[in-house]
């Protein structure tokens, strides 16, 4: 298949190049510079968002359009100009992907387009599904519910588009997983806030895979959980996680003194929701680590 892909350079865009093109697909990656991008068999670079560009001209013939564009979450303070980046990034990539299928003469058969469970907002108690189709009142869940909005003008071009609901990614060298080990490898390990909030994890190698999943797959449509099929709670992923590295598990981090350091980007580590990949759970989709401790033993052993 011939796939472009917006954000093809960020963390979640390099491994899902690599398996892609490990699986014989033709990637074309939109970007603003592609004059310093290393060359890789199967991969091809497309100059975007700058003038004198017509990247629908390289990408005419794409099967399918991965957009997976936008602001770091987990990259500094959550100031007020960093919000709005946030925002703003991910909205203005995805109007740019829309005018840009609007200029492909031939259309691709789909969109599939990242999203986080965000979307859902935060809870102790619930269990969120694709089938909960009410957003959150906060502002991630804003962000999600207007990402996903935005995508959704696809449809009208007769796009299949599927909103991939990404839970927090686990990596060895990106994402959270990389800051979260600090305390540990310092002995200062231990419960984060109340320790009850719920995490809805992923290792990264599933990340990939439900987006190949998605790209292959013309059943899979709307919005997909991508996260493992047990989630957990905070304290159990840091006793887990304090066993796989063989550290101790015993100093609190408060949340007053979290809300303080992070601001608003607390919202990340001490609150949650307990999110489950139905969609994925009931299709011929097999996880790689469906359970937490083997996906921490594979990222840190």
């Amino acid at each position: 298949m011939k796939i472009a892909i917006a954000g093809g350079s960020g963390f979640i865009g390099t491994a899902l190049t690599e398996r892609l093109t490990a699986s014989g697909h033709e990637i074309f990656i939109l970007t603003r510079n592609s004059g310093n991008k290393p060359q890789k068999n199967g991969v091809t670079y497309v100059e975007w968002l700058k003038d004198g560009t017509e990247p629908e001209k390289e990408i005419s013939g794409a099967d399918v359009i991965v957009n997976l564009a936008g602001e770091n979450l987990n990259s500094g303070r959550w100031t007020d100009e960093k919000k709005k980046k946030i925002m703003d990034s991910r909205i203005d990539a995805t109007r740019s992907v829309m005018n840009l299928i609007e200029n492909l003469e031939s259309k691709p058969e789909a969109l599939v387009n990242a999203s986080a469970v965000g979307y859902y907002g935060t809870s102790f108690t619930e269990t969120f599904t694709e089938s909960h189709s009410e957003s959150g009142d906060d502002f991630l869940a804003e962000v999600c519910r207007r990402w996903e909005e935005e995508a959704s003008h696809a449809i009208k071009s007769d796009l299949r588009v599927a909103y991939m609901r990404f839970g927090m990614v686990l990596d060895r060298d990106e994402g959270a997983l990389p800051q979260m080990l600090i305390p540990f490898k310092l002995f200062a390990g231990g419960p984060v806030g109340t320790g009850k909030q719920w995490m809805s994890w992923v290792h990264i190698q599933d990340v990939t895979g439900a987006l190949q999943y998605a790209i292959e797959n013309k059943e899979l449509s709307g919005p997909v959980n991508v996260t493992a099929p047990e989630p957990v709670q905070m304290n159990e992923f840091g006793k887990q996680l304090a066993d796989v590295i063989n550290r101790p598990y015993w100093l609190p981090a408060p949340s007053i003194a979290l809300k303080a350091a992070l601001g608003d980007m607390s919202v990340l580590v001490l609150e949650g929701q307990k999110v489950v990949p139905e969609k994925l759970m009931n299709s011929a989709y097999s996880f790689h680590y469906p359970a937490l401790k083997p996906a921490l033993e594979n990222l840190l052993k």
